[in-house]
């Protein structure tokens, strides 16, 4: 067993800045997403996971490539390298940075309330006389699991924040896929998975769009190039960043499936949905016992912080990359950044709103901004003064250009679903 984790260790320190992006992009809403789409639909959009996360890593390798080989950042590169006039270029630049930390940190505060309840539920579990829906011991473990979070952040240097994630990921991924054996359907159920339909009626497009909004995740591809510059990678590194890239979107592709696997086996076949965090937990009980609660919750818990961690840091790695086109770690802007995040992650908890809902939304919320970082890395990797004879050939346009109609389809599906959505609620 030893040797097997050590194996698993070594795999993800070789792979460095794809433990970012695998942090970015399987969170407590992944999680949320991924349950509820197996609970109500079975393995029905596997095939549409599949084709996100061929997309992630066609958009790891894009940016990738162009960090290796220019040694520029993204935001940076958008604000100073686009064909276009400067005030264009800074509004582009400008809004990158927005769309990504508006959807970052609305998704902050859903992944805190459902980290705080999935504690408490399990410590419910536990101990039946305590009450499932006590707000203070919620709001108490949300506050505890932030400043813990903001503590480790304080250490400011690039390689302990790869180990901290590395210590998560290699947890949740172990956790889920176990979880999945548990309930494992038959494989043909799974096979038939991967042949492409859309589920009719009900919140099928909001599901859709939650899917891809939560695996093609916009942070993973725009901060990609800082991560580059942290890990001190340059055009030598051209197939250690491709091999990133692949792994991440492998993991990313095997803990995503095997949490919707997991839901159609525990829910889905016996007729159950997702409304409180521990509902797959109650059905695996019966089957492996407490074991399955902690396990389960262990991933969930594992997904949540290993979403908090890089999520805290996003709005003054973007403002550095913006200004100067650098990863900032230690400065004093880094310190009081993460903590305004660490107050707005603790929304969700404070007002008692649903964590669930909050999770799927703001997972919606991320697909706004995706078309317009992909056409303009798309343009950026085309051009031959700044990427020699690395810019990009058929194969990876060809990716590209499918990467953008896709997000454009998710897109207007987004669009769609938030209006039935404020429709409902008006």
């Amino acid at each position: 067993m030893k040797s097997a984790l050590k194996k698993i260790s070594l795999i993800l320190v070789s792979i460095g800045p794809g433990i970012f992006g695998i942090g970015y992009t399987i969170g407590t809403g992944s999680v949320t997403t991924m349950s509820v789409a197996g609970a109500d639909y079975g393995l029905q959009l596997l095939w549409l996971l599949a084709f996100a996360c061929i997309f992630s890593f066609v958009l790891m390798e894009a940016f990738g490539r162009y960090a290796v080989v220019t040694g520029d950042t993204t935001v940076n590169s958008f604000k100073l390298k686009l064909g276009a006039g400067e005030k264009i270029r800074k509004l582009v630049a400008i809004l990158t940075i927005a769309g990504v930390v508006l959807a970052q940190w609305s998704s902050l505060s859903g992944i805190l309330g459902l980290s705080a309840s999935a504690v408490w539920e399990t410590v419910c579990l536990f101990f039946p006389d305590l009450e499932p829906d006590n707000y203070w011991a919620v709001l108490f473990i949300a506050v505890f699991l932030i400043i813990s979070m903001y503590a480790l952040l304080m250490v400011g240097r690039y390689s302990f924040f790869e180990k901290v994630l590395i210590f998560f990921v290699s947890l949740m991924g172990i956790a889920f896929l176990i979880s999945m054996f548990i309930v494992l359907p038959d494989p043909g159920e799974i096979a038939l998975g991967f042949v492409p339909s859309l589920p009719e009626g009900g919140s099928g497009r909001l599901m859709i769009a939650a899917m891809v909004g939560t695996t093609m995740a916009a942070p993973t591809f725009v901060v990609r190039p800082l991560l580059m510059k942290g890990k001190g990678w340059g055009e030598h590194n051209l197939k250690d960043q491709r091999r990133d890239a692949i792994t991440a979107a492998v993991i990313t592709f095997l803990i995503c499936g095997a949490i919707m696997i997991t839901a159609t086996g525990a829910l889905h076949h016996h007729g159950l949905g997702v409304n409180r965090v521990l509902d797959m937990v109650y059905t695996l009980e019966p089957v492996a016992g407490q074991f399955a609660v902690a396990l389960f919750m262990l991933g969930v818990l594992s997904a949540g912080l290993s979403s908090v961690f890089p999520i805290l840091m996003v709005f003054p790695w973007l403002l550095a990359d913006y200004e100067f086109g650098t990863i900032d770690t230690s400065s004093k802007r880094f310190k009081v950044l993460t903590a305004l995040a660490c107050v707005v992650g603790l929304m969700v908890p404070i007002l008692g709103g649903n964590p669930i809902f909050a999770q799927i939304a703001t997972q919606v919320v991320s697909v706004f901004i995706l078309p317009l970082v992909i056409f303009c890395m798309a343009y950026l990797i085309n051009r031959k003064e700044y990427m020699g004879s690395h810019k990009a050939g058929f194969w990876l346009n060809a990716g590209l250009a499918g990467a953008l109609i896709f997000a454009c389809l998710i897109s207007f599906t987004a669009f769609l679903s938030l209006s039935d959505l404020l429709q409902g609620i008006i």
